[in-house]
């Protein structure tokens, strides 16, 4: 008898499944734009200037304090006064981070499997300059990396090397700066980071840095051994977009050639 056919009724439990889950899907997604709707309104209304924002960068802050719009308008709010005291020019030129670029620090190139861009930073070639210009270095490179999405992606992946990282590297102030301006200003970009090449000594600033990252961001990071290093990075990024000094094809480009 049909009616008692295991294969057949499960068939259909799971038709019943995946309706069920696309009307959530659906319900949730509904959620999500009339709340955008209202925080837009909210924003305009104590700065104008917003109005050139799009869509994607209020939900994106509105993801980042989970749709309650209350606090992600207040933190939307406060990212545009300090834009604009911050970046009162709209971009930070590269003669105003001479010191930083001057390390070859930070690089861009290639996509992962579903289409984020990679950034390589190493951590070894780290010095401090004043807090200030690394900043504004920090900023720079942000706002560059957000340039060059690609059509449909807001985040990016980025392989943080900490190879040969000692305490001259060391710059727990301006590690926290670093944090501060991704999670307060640009929040939802960071997709995944990979912490590779990492030595003993630099768990004594990590303990120091780790209690201000937010939950969030705890979840994107990932500290990968030396021996799977090449496994685990390819399996979320193919050999063809992976950069050399990690078994790939591509040749690393600095962040101000990209």
């Amino acid at each position: 008898m049909e009616s008692s056919n295991g294969n057949g009724s499960g068939k259909g439990m799971e038709v019943a499944y995946e309706e069920v889950e696309e009307e959530a899907n659906f319900e949730s997604d509904e959620i999500e734009r009339n709340k955008m709707g209202i925080m837009r309104a909210l924003v305009e209304r104590e700065d104008p200037s917003s109005k050139d924002v799009d869509d994607f960068m209020i939900r994106r802050f509105l993801r980042a304090r989970d749709l309650d719009i209350e606090k992600a308008t207040n933190m939307f709010l406060k990212y545009l006064s300090w834009k604009k005291s911050f970046v009162p020019n709209g971009s930070i030129s590269e003669s105003e981070i001479p010191k930083q670029l001057a390390q070859n620090k930070l690089f861009m190139q290639g996509v992962d499997k579903t289409g984020r861009p990679i950034v390589v930073v190493y951590g070894g070639r780290h010095k401090q300059t004043t807090l200030e210009e690394f900043k504004r270095f920090v900023v720079y490179t942000l706002e560059k990396i957000c340039s060059r999405m690609p059509a449909g992606k807001e985040k990016f992946v980025s392989i943080a090397d900490i190879e040969g990282w000692g305490y001259t590297n060391s710059d727990v102030r301006g590690y926290l700066a670093a944090l501060t301006i991704l999670q307060d200003c640009y929040p939802e970009r960071l997709g995944k980071l990979y912490l590779v090449h990492v030595p003993y000594v630099f768990m004594t600033a990590w303990k120091m840095v780790y209690p201000f990252i937010d939950k969030k961001t705890k979840k994107k990071i990932i500290f990968v051994e030396n021996k799977k290093l090449n496994s685990t990075l390819l399996k979320d990024i193919d050999e063809s977009q992976l950069p050399e000094a990690y078994g790939g094809k591509l040749p690393l480009v600095p962040i101000q050639n990209c």
